[in-house]
């Protein structure tokens, strides 16, 4: 995965974003466990989901994110797609549960995501 970014596609509801993955060992384990289509779940403004089988290195293990982060918990064995503020928000940036490893960034707005809010499944895709 070094010298190039790898992207993905994130379909939520009807919703579709890219997203460009860091190159950590976090990112290519999630890059590598493509494609899956999980249960979504919805805390505040953020999507996950559990995506089995990828190790969670730590690499940036942290608690603050931005709007459009793609981040890994690696306790639960969770992709999350932060899209606003969560419950434990302050101001307007997303704020997990816990601890996360931020693995990438998507790439437009990640606002769009709104549309799907109450949407059941997550498919998570190496993009073409």
């Amino acid at each position: 995965m070094e010298g190039t970014l790898k992207r993905i596609t994130i379909t939520i509801g009807g919703v579709v974003v890219e997203a460009e993955l860091k190159p950590t060992r976090t990112a290519h384990g999630l890059y590598e466990a493509l494609p899956v289509e999980v249960k979504v779940h919805q805390w505040g403004e953020e999507f996950y989901g559990n995506v089995p089988g990828v190790k969670d290195y730590r690499e940036t293990a942290t608690t603050n994110v931005k709007i459009g982060d793609v981040a890994f918990w690696g306790l639960g064995g969770m992709l999350a797609v932060f899209f606003g503020p969560t419950p434990m928000s302050i101001g307007d940036d997303p704020v997990p549960a816990d601890r996360v490893n931020v693995i990438g960034r998507v790439i437009g707005d990640p606002k769009v995501l709104h549309q799907a809010v109450g949407a059941a499944k997550m498919k998570v895709e190496k993009a073409s």
